[in-house]
């Protein structure tokens, strides 16, 4: 009785031994790869979403003073400062924005690309605007 037990934890000789090692393996690379793919979308899910807000805060703060193309500018640039890392982050190094003034109103467009953390993956390329009214000064 006793050596029918052990022969059963033997795998009676069938050769099928370690090969759920290998199986686990792929399963896992799956799915880091997934969960990598995944976190990717939602950073450029966020860096879209800052350089929306950028625009918006520069043609705000740009319409209010006597100098809007330069105070429109500075803002979009701080707010990519800050929250991109500006020209030097890996980020904001691809984000360039501009503003225009035409008459009594102020554009600020950008347009980015944020590069893909996997080879496979696509580059995310997008562009935004924003326009507000020139505030007359006083």
């Amino acid at each position: 009785m006793r050596e029918r037990c052990i022969n059963r934890l033997d795998g009676a000789g069938d050769g099928s031994d370690g090969f759920v090692t290998i199986e686990y393996v792929m399963a896992v690379l799956i799915s880091m790869v997934v969960l990598v793919a995944i976190a990717n979308l939602i950073v450029f899910e966020y860096g879209h979403g800052v350089v929306r807000a950028a625009v918006d805060q520069a043609v705000r703060q740009g319409s209010r003073t006597t100098t809007p193309v330069a105070s429109c500018q500075a803002a979009a640039q701080q707010v990519i400062t800050d929250l991109l890392g500006g020209r030097e982050g890996s980020m904001g190094a691809g984000v360039s924005i501009t503003c225009t003034q035409a008459g009594g109103r102020l554009d600020a467009r950008a347009t980015g690309r944020f590069t893909a953390w996997l080879k496979p993956l696509p580059s995310w390329s997008f562009s935004s605007t924003a326009t507000a009214a020139v505030e007359p000064s006083p």
